[in-house]
């Protein structure tokens, strides 16, 4: 399983070159085959919706665009009260169809031994987009407001929440059989305000999601994990910062784990792709409930050839374990 993994591969810029990024998040058919070319390519265990975290912004109200110089331009910052009574928690989900559509034709599509996994970006993180009206070198807008505005910051994450449970659970009734929510800022915050600003809201998510399919959260840079435990999710991300063995070994039997190849791997040479791989695999033989995959997304930079390697790798290490 490997996230975006589609930006890659040729047969995606070919769609690209017809569609906007934004077209293929919103059309069921082309969000189906979007999340299908990697599968079809690598034969992964699991596929992952092809969507965008921003989804959620857009549903309430808060429409985004991609600038010329690249990057994420909001249709306007959350600044104050006012703006936060424009988002709409009330119809979100269902102006969200697009996505339990795409989800019901790529259940349809995809062989029942492969997985399906669906998402959503934590309410940290989007409340970092929207505060900062896109994307930006260094976000600031969301922290200061944490600090300075907490009834504000919090009013924002609690419309986050509501609409982030309803738009996960729908996914869940749409057919995906794992959930992932992505707190990609998480790191960001200081020690003593990882609780307040990030795993506070994802705990209630995780509490209020339909428990017959699996939870995994990634908080990248984030390393209380116990406290990452506290929030219930039943499988936990690991970037490629961390030794995924050391993780592992602090973390309850119970709780998978998931991780962790360094994108930048991919970007290297076959021999290198295949030793990282080994390399994790060897470490993690006697994991139960270890999900090999890479530490954060694939970058579009990334050489098909190396993914290959990988994969290729994985599989032919998962083969002999079961032959054993």
């Amino acid at each position: 399983m490997m996230r975006q993994a589609g930006r890659a591969l040729p047969e995606y810029r070919a769609v690209k070159e017809k569609h906007s990024f934004v077209e293929i998040v919103q059309t069921p058919e082309l969000a189906t085959e979007v999340t299908l070319q990697p599968i079809r390519r690598f034969g992964f265990d699991a596929a992952i919706l092809f969507s965008d975290i921003l989804v959620v912004c857009e549903a309430m109200g808060q429409s985004y665009s991609f600038r010329e110089t690249g990057g994420i331009e909001m249709a306007f910052p959350v600044q104050n009260a006012g703006d936060v009574d424009r988002l709409e928690v009330q119809g979100a989900v269902e102006r969200l169809d697009y996505v339990n559509q795409a989800v019901r034709m790529i259940r349809r599509e995809l062989d029942p031994q492969t997985a399906l996994i669906g998402f959503s970006g934590s309410p940290w993180t989007l409340a970092n987009f929207m505060m900062e009206g896109g994307s930006s070198r260094e976000f600031v807008q969301a922290k200061k407001a944490m600090y300075a505005q907490p009834e504000l910051f919090e009013s924002l994450c609690r419309k986050l929440t509501d609409v982030i449970v309803d738009y996960l659970n729908m996914q869940i009734r749409a057919g995906v059989d794992a959930v992932q929510i992505f707190d990609t800022s998480g790191g960001t915050l200081a020690g003593n305000q990882v609780e307040q600003g990030s795993l506070r809201w994802i705990r209630e998510i995780v509490s209020k999601l339909d428990k017959s399919v699996p939870a995994i959260v990634f908080s990248k840079g984030t390393r209380n994990w116990e406290s990452l435990v506290l929030t219930g999710a039943n499988i936990l991300g690991v970037d490629w910062t961390e030794r995924l063995s050391e993780v592992a070994s602090s973390l309850p039997k119970q709780v998978g784990v998931q991780g962790n190849l360094d994108p930048a791997v991919l970007e290297a040479s076959p021999e290198v792709a295949i030793r990282e791989t080994n390399r994790i695999l060897e470490e993690m033989k006697d994991r139960s409930g270890f999900i090999f995959n890479l530490g954060h997304g694939v970058r579009p930079s990334s050489q098909v050839e190396l993914m290959q390697a990988v994969v290729e790798t994985v599989q032919a290490s998962a083969s002999n374990t079961r032959s054993a």
